[in-house]
C-alpha cells in the first residue's frame, strides 16, 4: 500500500459470510474510533470491504501491519494508557452503547445507546446469556439464576451508580482486552491494542475481564496499577461485586463460544454469590454452588 508515494506494511483480517461482514464492520468502526481517540494506541485502521470472489462471501478489515511481540507489557505502561483512553474519550451521544453493532469473538454485541448503564447492561448481558442457552442448551439452574441477576441484582447493584447524585461517564472502552489483543512494537516499544470490539461503557467494565482466571492478565498487579490510575466509582465498598458481574458477562459470552467449557459454571457460581448478596429469596434461600464463586 502507498501512502504519501511511501509504502506502508498493512494487515489484513478475513472472515466469510454474513457473521463475517458483521465483525470485520465492527471492528473497522471499533479500530477507527479507538483511533481517533487516542492514535499512538492502535494500529491505524483503512478501510473495511468484501472481496469481489464469491463462495463464500468474504469481508475484509485493513489496518497498518506493527511487528509485535505478545509478551504482557509493564503494568504501569499499560494500565497508564487505558486509562488515558478512559479519560480521554467523549462518547457522542453523552450516553452508553456504539452507533452500530461490533463483536465479542464471533457474536454482535447488543449496543443500542442508552443513557441509563444498568438498563444497557443488563440488555447486553441478557443477550450473551441467550446465546449461551442457544449454544449449549437448557440448565435450570442456571436460568432461575440469570433472571434473579438480571431482575434484581443489576438494578440493585449498577443502579446506585447513577443515584443520588452519583453519575458515571461513558467511556470508550476496547470491550475485549487480554493478553491475546495486546502487544509491544519491536521497532519502538510501544504498547498497542487490537482486535476491538469497542463500546462507550462504564469504565470498570474494561477490566471484568482481568478477573477471569483463564488469562494472564488476572494477575492482581494489573487491576491495582488500573485502579491507582482510574479512581474506583461510588459506592467504592462495591466495586469488588460489580468487577464480578462484569466478569460474569465475559464468561457467558466465552461459554457461548466454547461448548461444554467449565466457564458456565463459575458464572454461575458467581450469579449465585451475587443474588445471595444483592437479591435473596424471602425464605434466604438461594441456588447451591455459592462456594466455589470465582474470587
Amino acid at each position: 500500500m502507498l501512502t504519501n508515494a511511501h509504502p506502508t506494511l498493512t494487515c489484513t483480517k478475513c472472515a466469510t459470510e454474513d457473521a463475517g461482514k458483521v465483525m470485520m464492520e465492527g471492528e473497522f468502526n471499533s479500530m477507527t474510533e479507538l483511533y481517533k481517540t487516542v492514535p499512538s494506541l492502535v494500529p491505524k485502521p483503512h478501510t473495511w470491504g468484501k472481496f469481489k470472489r464469491t463462495d463464500p462471501d468474504t469481508y475484509f478489515f485493513l489496518c497498518d501491519f506493527i511487528d509485535m511481540n505478545n509478551r504482557l507489557p509493564d503494568p504501569a505502561r499499560l494500565c497508564s494508557r487505558i486509562a488515558d483512553l478512559h479519560r480521554t474519550s467523549v462518547s457522542p451521544t453523552g450516553k452508553f452503547g456504539f452507533h452500530m453493532p461490533t463483536c465479542h469473538g464471533r457474536f454482535p454485541q447488543r449496543l443500542d445507546w442508552d443513557s441509563s448503564w444498568a438498563s444497557f447492561f443488563r440488555k447486553m448481558l441478557e443477550d450473551a446469556l441467550r446465546l449461551d442457552l442457544e449454544n449449549n442448551g437448557p440448565w435450570p439452574e442456571f436460568e432461575e439464576v440469570s433472571e434473579r441477576t438480571l431482575n434484581e441484582v443489576i438494578p440493585r447493584l449498577l443502579g446506585v451508580l447513577q443515584e443520588d447524585g452519583r453519575d458515571i461517564k461513558p467511556c470508550l472502552i476496547h470491550g475485549d482486552l487480554w493478553e491475546g489483543n495486546i502487544g509491544t512494537s519491536y521497532e519502538n516499544n510501544e504498547i498497542y491494542i487490537f482486535d476491538a470490539g469497542a463500546y462507550y461503557a462504564h469504565n470498570e467494565m474494561e477490566i471484568g475481564m482481568w478477573r477471569c482466571v483463564r488469562h494472564k492478565i488476572h494477575a492482581k498487579m494489573f487491576t491495582r496499577q488500573y485502579l491507582r490510575e482510574y479512581p474506583i466509582s461510588e459506592p467504592t465498598e462495591e466495586w469488588d461485586d460489580r468487577n464480578r458481574l462484569y466478569c460474569v458477562k465475559m464468561n457467558v459470552i466465552h461459554s457461548a463460544h466454547h461448548r461444554g467449557d467449565i466457564v458456565r459454571q463459575t458464572a454461575y457460581e458467581d450469579m449465585c454469590h451475587l443474588v445471595a448478596k444483592y437479591a435473596p429469596k424471602d425464605d434466604g434461600n438461594v441456588a447451591q454452588a455459592t462456594a466455589g464463586a470465582n474470587e
